[in-house]
């Protein structure tokens, strides 16, 4: 994490320096520009250079380079919670082959401590499940079942919750990008007040698409955010069911065990014959 937030820091100084030099070349070249002669011929209107993308995404002023540093802080925080749910959603890592089988062939030679060191040795979203169960093992198979119910929806949880940050990323990014066009489109009503409505469109043109690309680009953030939060969610209520299942069948040898142990129960005897006169 730390690496990260180090990584994320570097990105956005970068941005600034390059924002930063950028303004300073437009206005070198501004001030470079020869002046006009005494009696000039009639010059043709100037072209319009066109923005590069660093000046285009920081045209918003202090504000909107407030707002587009948080949305590019945004979107690195998306891209480390993807990478890092892809390589930890794997059945691999959660449910690993062979463990369930491992763990119910020792339950069912009555080997309780090495089935709990065996799931000590791998630890994972299954092997904590049986530990759970398997620390229950001598108080009968309800309390069996309940203690794997409960470490099923404490890890179930621990899963969602991770998850979930994509969810807070996806619904943060438009809101922030709502703000920068806000606040842009106020900026550009502000001119033509100071104006007192002499500005022409153009100028409102510019600040109004200036506001809007922080709109832009929190939907471009948002968008893949709450695609991949739908994708894993599925994977990790895939993986929850699957441990389930993998859990009941390493440790169905205790439940066959209860149900043998139970001893049915003694008929009551039958009563003495009974003869005539009351004598045996």
């Amino acid at each position: 994490m730390q690496k990260f937030v180090l990584l994320y820091i570097g990105i956005l100084l970068v941005l600034v320096m390059s924002s930063a030099h950028l303004g300073s070349a437009a206005a070198q070249e501004k001030g470079a520009a020869p002046k006009p002669a005494a009696a000039p011929v009639a010059a043709e209107p100037a072209k319009k250079v066109p923005l590069g993308f660093f000046e285009i995404l920081f045209s918003g002023g202090p504000i909107g380079v407030i707002i587009m540093l948080a949305l590019i802080g945004v979107s690195l925080t998306a891209a480390y919670l993807v990478f890092e749910n892809m390589l930890s959603l794997r059945k691999g890592e959660l449910i690993p082959a062979g463990l369930s089988d491992e763990v119910r062939d020792l339950v069912a030679a009555g080997q309780y401590p090495q089935a709990i060191k065996v799931c000590r040795d791998k630890p994972c979203f299954l092997s904590f499940v049986l530990m759970y169960g398997l620390n229950e093992a001598d108080s009968g198979w309800s309390e069996v079942e309940k203690a794997t119910e409960d470490a099923l929806g404490e890890q179930s949880a621990r899963l969602f919750r991770r998850v979930e940050f994509l969810s807070v990323v996806g619904n943060i990014a438009p809101m922030l990008g709502l703000l920068g066009t806000v606040t842009g489109m106020l900026m550009a009503f502000k001119v033509v007040a100071d104006t007192e409505g002499t500005a022409g469109a153009s100028a409102l043109a510019d600040g109004i698409y200036q506001a809007l690309v922080t709109t832009v680009v929190g939907l471009i953030i948002a968008i893949p955010s709450l695609g991949a939060f739908a994708i894993f969610r599925n994977r990790v209520d895939q993986f929850v069911a699957e441990a389930a299942y993998a859990a009941q069948h390493a440790l169905a040898p205790l439940k066959r065990g209860s149900i043998a142990s139970k001893s049915p129960p003694v008929p009551p005897p039958p009563p003495p014959p009974r003869v005539a006169g009351g004598k045996i």
